[in-house]
């Protein structure tokens, strides 16, 4: 390890109005090290890091890269000394090549050589083992080759320091290992590579060292070998952790959803969703499980009105919702809180403030010509109280706040909007974990007052501790519905990896 380090952050501070993002941060990182920075949702984790890209200036302090101290007043300055970030939701032209994408923005003057581009961008494929087809358009690309081709741009134009936030976020565990290959190899090859992550197990996984920020201060950095995920956890709080999810016991009421024999096509005309069936009743959470991509982004968007369904039938009050609006299905009491691989590209618009957004459903309940913004104007207020929201305040466009707080506005909204039938996909995708576990609580309250849940999550503990019931997708199909009392991760997973001998209908 350099005796110099890669990056040096000394007492950095920067503030918007009222809020103090960060507070004499100090941060030190050397090559051939994967550092983590852990910390709450608004801690100061991505203000910081935006510093050190070249994005926003500090107000005091220090940033050296190799020892030199640096004045980055635009991203490309950042770029020039070697730091490349890589962001949560990527910057990409779509109708692009990968090749062109790399190669947009570059000098090509008079001595450009494309051949010889091309060669250098395939050698750094084969030295890093970046798997990606440089002439793919990036439509075309899954979510994990476009972060593939991110990390590729930055090394191609001379990264030596590569800032990851949050890239496992919508990512599959293939996909995770991919990156994580890709991330040691770096590390092997001398980089230094900053990790933001809310996912504690993946962090003691890859990670040399872990700085923990709450409050816009960097609180402790402890090497991995000599810590848990339990003091990370209380040093991250500023307190001791009570992790529990306290599962209401509760009878459940009539039917409100029943699925019939629901057939889902995607866009190449092959099912996604295989005649599943199942009931759905007030007062229940009914969890869903299964490996990415077998159906349950399909199902929500179906039930929702944004999918078509090719058959079947999903009554809601003896009336068939099939071929119904989601405008319609909204106004009868279907809400859909779903995280999207793109938080921002569902259910938000990026500059609108916390109000606007919260109109975009609110709006058409109102009575004449004209829009009363008063009760949208305390409700987003509400939220921020109970959410814990960072932001400078509630018209602040929400495209300039971290990941975490945009999916708390997101779940907020959907909470408040007192439905019948609440579907929350992902609901606690990038959150840190205490605001996971608040999440929890609330949807336990939105049960206790009689709401029918849906929820589709990714850590199987969680199904078993909240939910009443699991239904198990396999390839789009159900392999069984079984009690959360009498499931274990074990019997779930033999039925995600289609195992229907482990069923036990209910």
């Amino acid at each position: 390890m350099d005796k110099i380090p890669y990056v040096s952050i000394d007492n950095i501070s920067k503030t918007f109005g009222k809020v103090i993002a960060n507070n004499n941060m100090n941060l030190t990182v050397h090559g051939g090290e994967i550092h983590a920075l852990l910390g709450e949702n608004g801690a100061g984790k991505s203000t910081l890091m935006n510093m050190l890209s070249g994005i926003y200036t500090p107000d005091s302090g220090s940033i050296f890269i190799h020892g030199r101290n640096m004045n980055f007043t635009c991203p490309k300055d950042a770029i020039n000394a070697g730091v490349g970030m890589i962001y949560q939701h990527f910057k990409l032209v779509e109708e692009m090549t990968a090749r062109q994408n790399i190669l947009l923005g570059q000098n090509r003057g008079l001595f450009f050589n494309n051949k010889l581009e091309i060669k250098k961008i395939n050698g750094i494929c084969e030295k890093f083992h970046l798997e990606l087809d440089i002439n793919k358009y990036v439509s075309d690309m899954a979510v994990g080759e476009r972060q593939n081709l991110e990390i590729l741009k930055v090394l191609y134009r001379g990264a030596d320091i590569l800032v990851l936030d949050e890239p496992t976020t919508v990512f599959t565990k293939s996909e995770t290992d991919k990156l994580f290959k890709i991330m040691m190899k770096m590390k092997e090859k001398g980089c230094a590579i900053i990790f933001i992550s809310h996912k504690m197990s993946e962090v003691m996984d890859i990670c040399d060292k872990i700085t923990v920020l709450r409050k816009g201060e960097a609180v402790k950095t402890v090497e991995k070998e000599n810590t848990t995920p339990k003091q990370l956890t209380e040093l991250m709080m500023g307190r001791k952790a009570n992790l529990a999810i306290h599962r209401i016991e509760k009878d459940p009421g009539d039917v409100m959803l029943e699925i019939k024999d629901l057939k889902v096509l995607n866009a190449e005309k092959a099912e996604i969703i295989k005649n599943i069936s199942f009931t759905l009743r007030r007062g229940e959470i009914l969890g869903v499980a299964g490996i990415a991509g077998s159906g349950q982004r399909e199902l929500c968007e179906a039930i929702a009105g944004i999918q078509s369904v090719t058959s079947g039938e999903m009554v809601f009050e003896g009336e068939n919702l099939v071929g119904k609006s989601p405008r319609d299905i909204i106004n009868k009491g279907i809400s859909m809180s779903f995280i999207p691989e793109d938080r921002l590209g569902m259910g938000l618009v990026a500059s609108m403030g916390m109000v606007d957004n919260l109109l975009l459903k609110d709006y058409h309940k109102q009575k004449g010509m004209f829009i009363d913004r008063k009760p949208v104007v305390i409700k987003a207020k509400n939220m921020v109280e109970k959410f814990e929201i960072k932001t400078p305040d509630i018209y602040h466009p929400i495209k300039y706040l971290s990941g975490g707080n945009i999916q708390k506005i997101l779940v907020g909204r959907e909470l408040s909007m007192n439905p019948k039938i609440l579907i929350m996909a992902y609901a606690v995708r990038g959150l840190d974990i205490n605001t996971c576990y608040t999440i929890y609580d609330l949807i336990s309250e939105e049960k206790k007052k009689g709401t029918a849940i849906l929820f589709i999550g990714e850590d199987l503990d969680v199904l078993i501790q909240l939910c009443d019931k699991i239904m198990v997708l396999c390839d789009g199909q159900s392999t069984g519905i079984v009690s959360a009392k009498d499931a274990s991760r074990e019997k779930i997973g033999m039925m995600m990896l289609g195992n229907a001998t482990q069923r036990e209908e209910i």
